[in-house]
């Protein structure tokens, strides 16, 4: 499985999760928990602590690669992400298709394809850019540095909003898995699923830096000096 790595943006930065992020964490969470009613965030020092044991889990077994997303003005704590369900091609083809584990050292494996999921923002960073930095940088890290063939992100098929932030990406929607699963709140949803291909990575990735460059100039900083209200869809 790929090892742990700092990945490093203008505004924000990627380091991996650990334990001595836990308070900083559920100080974000604990911001406005208003917006996270399509996204499992921890509420409180115990479960972000369970939250974080859970992930590192995941990763020891070569299923994640979990990140705590920073302010690098300050090294404010602003959430998390990571990737997960890496899949890897080489070997014999499995029957019936099946995400696989890697061929040889695992600690030296790549994978061939990756989702990005499980990503939360603080409320005084939703808006500022700083979601659009760290897919960019997560992207970015996949295509240049692993050579994946494709990245994969999924909304819960209600939450407009995170459809709407992962469309602006530039990703591909492949359609909506319909009753897919329980959601939070216990109804079964559907899924909508979106993807990059690495042929269409240099579009994407130009188009990313045009609004991540944009963010970075002014009218991030802007917005977040703004008081605090209803979460709503941003530019950024």
């Amino acid at each position: 499985m790929p090892l742990p790595v700092f990945l490093h943006g203008r505004a924000v930065r990627l380091e991996p999760l650990g334990e001595h992020h836990v308070e900083g964490l559920a100080a974000a969470a604990a911001e406005d928990r208003s917006g996270y009613g399509f996204t499992p965030v921890p509420s409180g020092v115990e479960a972000t602590r369970r939250y974080v044991a859970d992930a590192l889990a995941a990763q020891a077994a070569g299923r994640t690669l979990a990140f705590a997303t920073v302010r690098n003005a300050d090294g404010l704590l602003l959430g998390s992400t990571r990737f997960c369900e890496l899949d890897y091609w080489q070997g014999p083809v499995p029957w019936p298709p099946a995400p696989s584990g890697p061929e040889g050292d695992p600690l030296a494996a790549i994978p061939d394809a990756v989702e990005i999921g499980g990503t939360w923002l603080s409320a005084r960073a939703q808006g500022t850019g700083a979601n659009t930095e760290t897919k960019f940088l997560m992207l970015r890290h996949a295509f240049e540095t692993w050579g994946v063939r494709r990245v994969s992100l999924r909304a819960d098929a209600r939450n407009i909003r995170s459809r709407t932030a992962i469309e602006r990406l530039g990703a591909t929607f492949e359609g909506t898995r319909r009753a897919h699963a329980r959601g939070l709140d216990g109804v079964v949803r559907g899924t909508s699923f979106y993807s990059v291909l690495d042929e269409e990575w240099p579009e994407v990735r130009a188009h990313l830096e045009q609004r991540v460059g944009a963010c970075c100039t002014g009218r991030a900083a802007v917005r977040e000096r703004q008081p605090a209200g209803p979460l709503r869809l941003a530019a950024c």
